[in-house]
């Protein structure tokens, strides 16, 4: 405690000695007072150290000895007075002289803040702050001042406001979605200006009718003339409602409530010209938007706008003027809108004129024709300005114009340029990627990308919708300019997406694809207080405390509301926040005399996720104002600030992001210069941090000044001073070149601070800013780097265990103390803890160091010398293989090519080596190419004719500096005949694609009509190619010659009932040209064999003898032989068209045993055979016991009663681990927070549904497999309510999934079953 009393007694201390220029706090106000009558004039000032105060009168000095007794001067406690005792009219004082008085000298602090609000078309709302004013002067209120979206407000109808009893409001009676936006309330005080913004959503009112649209915003109107305005609005946002079709003007003329609409038919676009106003009337506007379901309500009405002529005073105050009767022509007659609703004509008024009243006549003609017609024949014009409507589509049209007076009428103007009405289709195009991330519990940050075509964009509208749910809602209600917004009132614990749509006069672009679904965490609670922004953990520094005590104990010393909330304060710890902490120490880099190039430290906590934004402002120093200077975020910690005037001082601050927000900003920085920098020595250096720290050392580091000088900075000097001492030593006595530098000789527990000065040809230059102090202590448990090999690999690594750490934290790696790239021979593992050398050779000897992000300074370094027992590992390692990512391989191109190839880590471009085939070296000749590419790594081989010759052993050597290495690949027996096969088919492939040749050969297909088509598909035909049809080698010509340029024939075979023996045969077909022929032949005689071998199945329920058919009739019958076999529940036969089966179920040693399959078809037995003893049988029984399979747990039906949890829960087996599906209602289940799906250890699988409803019933099942099978079995679950009886349980049916059978491998350009067609005849 006495520790601490000190602390703040120094601190104290410390801020009585800062330095500040003399103020006002109270000035003087002004009196009027009767003559000869005292008057007693004060003020109160402050400044360190105390100023003097003198009074003038009329900037004269008051001397009261000059008028004895008239005059009496006092100064007690710092409030200064002037007494005059005899006032007459020629006494008039002025205030004391001072410094430039500003807008307020009180000390204002913000209490409760008005928070993000939502409100409702036509509601009222009162945005409220409350604060404390010192001194607090009812008569004297601070000066407040509210901002919507960056624009002043000022007292109005609909903008209410007021300041005083230690608050400040704004209420506004009547809503509109003009309304929304971000209110900012800024207040003047002695120190700056202390701000506050929040957002005020406004939503649409109840339609006018179900479906209809939203009520327009923002109507405005424009270039006002006496008897034409151009009115111009904002669209409604669309979300559910039907699309909207037009838009209706109306107009009401001041001083009446009668609204007359503008326009018959609903115009298509935000933009609609009024024309036939009455000459100095004023009027307001609103608009109606129209959509399928009805009209909306009105939009809010514009300002008063009154239709004059502005140039009408200007032309009635000429000279000339009066001597002019007739008018002269107008000229530059010209469209100023094109739309294909309407065009505007506009055209210059004639020059003279005269002083009669003028107006115009307007006359059109098809482009070209000169068939001139009046347009305007009983509307007397008096703007230049006049809307035409009833333009045909595609036609061109000229336009020219007369002035007329009571004296006559001009010459007509010279035609326009031809004009066409335009089509209406320019909306902008759909906003790019959109991403949301976690803003708040209840808010999101949502960003996107912009339109590739704008249009001339007005903003965006923002949607959103809850996961799961079909309708969508909108996140704002008025375009917002930005591309980055916050949508705030959302629900926590629910899950959004977001899309995004584009806005301009046109209407709404598409909309953007959605956001990734991103959950509201339901833990995150913020905890708002002035000038802090905390979220559980919460975070805050001392000085923070320290400032909010000093402000508080001079102004609310009796105040218990405050003495609860800053005890509060004192009880929350010290842990991480959502935003980062404020950035620190900016300072001046360089300045050419119209910018200032800045930089900064890192914020000293993240808030638990990385930074990757900082925003800039900047300020006068002698206002109060802060502007931002960079829209978009910037990622380093620097940045040049433009635009500047030259001798003028600013001053800075930056505010850091990250992913959940923006932090608080930094203090303002000491006041900068813009001045052109033209020393010679170099600027200072930045960024100065430190690593390693230890009792007696540490390492410093900084980074090079951005203003070099004359010449390049050549080395750095390191100075070293004792916290709070001024006495600098300077640690090295010539200058590193490098920018780091290892200090030892410190005392253990002692706090020193650095500096860094560069040094080039021409001399030292400034000193960098002071570094944070840094006490010579090292973190307890602090481990170091340690070096050694691992035992399998032979790979030399470093670790470092750290003694802190958290989840954002990452290890830096640095070699001599600059990062380490991209280098195939370093690895870094994924945590980032070892640093592992794959291939080390020489060049990797230095000194490797790390840092851990995110901590209090975790970080260690480690030297790889060749006198070090690690380095002898990497001497003894390096320059002995070439390390190889892929052996020798081959694969089959086309044309039959054989590729044999292999890749190393790394090539040097001086590698060699060769390959060797059958111990003889081949080289690159005729046959055969040899290559390698050094970037990739690969060396190859490539064989153009692959033969019989070629089997044998292939070798490659290689030999790469001092590192050698070889790969080999047998090429023999069974794996030769495959590569052999595999080359001759893709090289005969290759030559039957050079002429016309089938892409898809003969298959049918059966029509609705029961016709059999046989049809093939052709490629790389010309018009000479023919294909003819044979069937048992006779040509059949069918009725309509095929089209081979269509790219597919057919031939149609005709069935009455089924095929008969007359429809049996071989059909072909041959395609062919000048350049070769192809052929496909389809059999469906019955030659041949019948039946696959028979081969054994695994099923859920045992295994399976199975035997494909490739023919198939009724009249066949299939045998089953083993012993005696009879069809039962151990034994069941079946089969289909396509295949005869015999299912064994749980098969045992009784079926043991050779088993026989006969097939007759009346005139010739066929047989098929299968031993299913000894080895064979164990393996697969084995495999059959291997399947995946419920074990137990399940019940067949489960009832429960809602709002309870249900958990089904069953073992399952399986070698290997069988993958688990739950379903539905056959629809799969995805895990989710209502319906919880695992599966632990490969053994217990569960579904559990929290808090069940009767939406929950239903029919669920579970499916366990893997590659020798599984099973499927089905649980019934009802779900019935409070009160209602138990439901009788109704017993599902489990079905067992049956195998999925594998066709045997052969020629789909062979044969098919008669009988499959049949099949398909008897399903229609």
């Amino acid at each position: 405690r006495v520790s601490k009393n000190g602390m703040m007694r120094k601190r104290v201390d410390l801020l009585e000695e800062i330095p500040k220029l003399p103020d006002f706090l109270v000035a003087l106000r002004p009196h009027t007072v009767w003559e000869k009558t005292p008057v007693k004039l004060f003020c109160t000032v402050e400044g360190n150290p105390r100023p003097i105060v003198k009074w003038y009168k009329d900037g004269v000095p008051v001397d009261p000895l000059s008028a004895p007794g008239k005059y009496k001067i006092e100064n007690k406690y710092g409030v200064h007075s002037l007494i005059v005792s005899r006032y007459v009219l020629s006494t008039t004082l002025s205030m004391p002289h001072l410094t430039e008085i500003h807008a307020s000298k009180l000390d204002v602090s913000l209490l409760d803040r008005f928070p993000v609000s939502f409100g409702v078309e036509g509601n009222s709302i009162r945005l409220v702050c409350t604060m404390v004013v010192v001194p607090d002067l009812p008569n004297i209120p601070p000066i407040a001042q509210w901002y919507r979206d960056d624009k002043l407000l000022k007292p109005s109808k609909l903008v209410e406001m007021s300041v005083g009893g230690g608050a400040a409001s704004l209420t506004l009676p009547h809503l509109a979605k003009d309304d929304e936006g971000l209110y900012t309330l800024r207040i003047f005080t002695k120190d700056g200006t202390a701000e506050h913004s929040a957002y005020l959503f406004v939503s649409d009112a109840a339609p006018s009718a179900p479906g209809a649209p939203g009520a327009p915003m923002s109507v405005k109107a424009y270039d006002v003339n006496s008897d034409y305005v151009l009115v111009a609005w904002k669209p409604p946002n669309t979300v559910n409602e039907a699309p909207i079709t037009g838009y209706f003007v109306d107009r009401c003329e001041a001083g009446t409530d009668t609204w007359v609409q503008c326009n018959d038919a609903p115009v298509k676009i935000c933009k609609y010209p009024v024309h036939g106003l009455r000459v100095g009337h004023s009027y307001y506007f609103r608009v109606r938007a129209v959509n399928s379901s009805g009209i909306s309500r009105p939009s809010r009405k514009s300002d008063k706008v009154t239709a004059l002529d502005a140039a009408e005073s200007e032309r009635l105050q000429g000279t000339d003027e009066g001597y002019v009767t007739i008018p002269g022509e107008p000229t530059d007659v010209h469209a100023s809108e094109i739309f294909k609703s309407y065009v505007v004509l506009s055209w210059k008024p004639p020059s003279p004129r005269g002083r009669a009243p003028l107006w115009y006549v307007i006359e059109k003609c098809l482009a070209g024709t000169g068939d001139w017609q009046r347009i305007n024949t009983t509307v007397k014009l008096h703007s230049p300005r006049y809307p035409v409507f009833d333009l045909q589509d595609g036609q061109k049209y000229q336009f020219r114009v007369y002035s007329v007076n009571m004296y006559g009428s001009s010459e007509a103007s010279a035609p326009s340029e031809p004009i066409q009405k335009v089509d209406e289709d320019g909306v902008p195009s759909a906003p790019g990627h959109v991403v949301a991330t976690r803003n708040t519990k209840s808010s999101v940050f949502v960003q996107w990308e912009a339109p590739k075509h704008l249009k001339h964009l007005m903003g965006y509208y923002i949607d959103g919708r809850v996961v799961g749910a079909k309708e969508w809602f909108a996140c704002n209600h008025k375009p917002f300019k930005h591309t980055r917004f916050v949508v705030h009132g959302l629900i926590p614990g629910e899950t959004y997406v977001f899309r995004v749509q584009a806005v301009n006069l046109f209407g709404l672009s598409e909309e953007s694809q959605e956001s990734s679904p991103i959950a509201l965490c339901l833990l995150l609670s913020p905890l708002t207080y002035p000038q802090l922004s905390l979220y559980p953990p919460f975070t805050f520094h001392y000085c923070v405390l320290i400032t909010q005590r000093r402000i508080f104990n001079r102004t609310l010393q009796n105040t218990s509301h405050f003495k609860f909330k800053y005890e509060a304060l004192l009880n929350v710890k010290l842990c991480n926040s959502a935003t980062p902490s404020a950035p620190f120490g900016i300072t001046m880099l360089s300045s050419d005399g119209s910018s200032i190039t800045v930089a900064w430290k890192s914020p000293k906590h993240c808030g638990g996720s990385k930074v990757n934004a900082y925003y800039i402002d900047k300020r006068d120093a002698d206002t109060l104002v802060w502007k931002e200077v960079n829209l978009n975020a910037v990622t380093e910690r620097m940045c040049t600030v433009e635009n500047l005037k030259e001798g003028t001082f600013y001053e800075f601050r930056v505010t850091a992001g990250n992913m959940a927000g923006v932090g608080l900003p930094s203090a303002a920085s000491i006041p900068m210069k813009c001045e052109a920098w033209t020393m010679e020595e170099p600027g200072p250096a930045y960024d100065l941090s430190f690593s390693e720290v230890r009792s007696h050392s540490l390492v410093i580091l900084w980074r090079a000044p951005i203003y070099t000088g004359a010449s390049a900075v050549t080395g750095y000097f390191v100075d070293m001073a004792k916290k709070g001492s001024s006495e600098f030593v300077t640690l090295n006595q010539e200058a590193v070149s490098h920018r780091y530098l290892q200090v030892t000789g410190l005392e253990e527990g002692e706090s020193y601070v650095f500096r860094v000065r560069a040094v080039n040809a021409h001399g030292v230059g400034k000193p960098s800013q002071l570094s944070e102090p840094v006490c010579a202590k090292a973190i307890p448990g602090t481990k170091e780097i340690v070096a050694g090999v691992d035992e399998e690999t032979g790979d030399v690594f470093l670790s470092l265990e750290a003694c802190e750490i958290c989840e954002t934290s990452k290890f830096v790696w640095s070699k001599n103390y600059k990062p380490i790239g991209d280098c195939p021979r370093v690895a870094v593992t994924t945590k980032g803890r070892t640093l592992t050398f794959t291939n080390p050779d020489k060049d990797d000897l230095g000194k490797y160091s790390v840092i851990v992000t995110d901590t209090d300074g975790v970080s260690g370094s480690h030297t790889l010398t060749e006198d070090g027992q690690s380095c002898l590992q990497i001497a003894l390692y390096c320059s002995i293989f070439v390390p190889l990512k892929h052996g020798l391989n081959y694969e089959v191109l086309e044309k039959g090519h054989v590729r044999f190839w292999l890749q190393a880590v790394k090539l040097s471009p001086s590698v060699s080596y060769r390959f060797i085939v059958n111990d003889k070296e081949v080289t690159s000749g005729e046959g055969q190419k040899i290559s390698h590419d050094v970037a990739t790594g690969i060396i190859q081989m490539t064989v153009d004719h692959f033969t019989r010759a070629n089997e044998g052993t292939y070798t490659v050597q290689i030999h790469d500096g001092k590192a050698k290495t070889q790969s080999s690949l047998v090429l023999v027996g069974d794996v030769f005949k495959a590569a052999l096969k595999e080359a001759e088919f893709q090289r005969k492939e290759h030559i039957r694609k050079q002429g016309p040749h089938f892409s898809e050969y003969l298959y049918f297909t059966v029509t609705e009509d029961c016709t059999v088509m046989l049809v093939c598909k052709v490629a790389n035909v010309k018009k000479e190619s023919t294909l003819h049809w044979y069937k048992d080698d006779e040509e059949i010509v069918p009725d309509t010659p095929p089209n081979v340029m269509s790219g597919s024939c057919a031939l149609p075979l005709p069935l009455v009932t089924s095929f008969s023996r007359k429809d049996h045969g071989v059909y072909k077909a041959v395609l062919s040209d000048d350049r070769g022929k192809d052929t496909s032949v389809f059999d469906i005689s019955g030659k041949g064999a019948s039946a696959s071998e028979l081969v054994l199945q695994c099923t859920p329920e045992g295994i399976r003898l199975q035997c494909y058919m490739n023919y198939y009739t009724e009249e066949m019958k299939t045998v089953w032989k083993h012993n005696k076999i009879a069809s039962s529940e151990k034994m069941r036969i079946g089969g289909t068209a396509e295949m005869a089966w015999m299912q064994i179920c749980d098969p045992s040693d009784k079926e043991k045993g050779h088993y026989t399959m006969e097939i007759s078809d009346g005139v010739k037995t066929h047989t098929r055979t299968f031993d299913l003893s000894g080895q064979v049988k164990s393996d697969f029984f084995s495999v059959s016991s291997d399947r995946g399979r419920v074990v137990g747990g399940l019940p067949d039906v489960v009832t429960i009663m809602e709002e309870k949890s249900l958990s089904l829960t069953c073992t399952v087996w399986g070698e290997p681990t069988p993958e688990v599906t739950w379903f539905k209602n056959e629809q799969e289940v995805a895990s989710t927070e209502h319906t919880r799906v695992t599966f632990d250890g490969g053994k217990f699988a569960s579904l559990v549904i929290n808090k069940v409803t009767p939406e929950d019933s239903g029919k669920y099942s579970i499916n366990v497999r893997n590659k020798y099978g599984g099973e499927f079995v089905e649980i019934t679950v009802s779900v019935y309510r409070h009160g209602e009886k138990i439901p009788e349980p109704k017993l599902g049916q489990p079905k067992a999934a049956a195998a999925t059978p594998v066709p045997p491998k052969g020629n789909t350009n062979s044969s098919a079953t008669v009988n499959e067609a049949k099949s398909k005849n008897v399903h229609l």
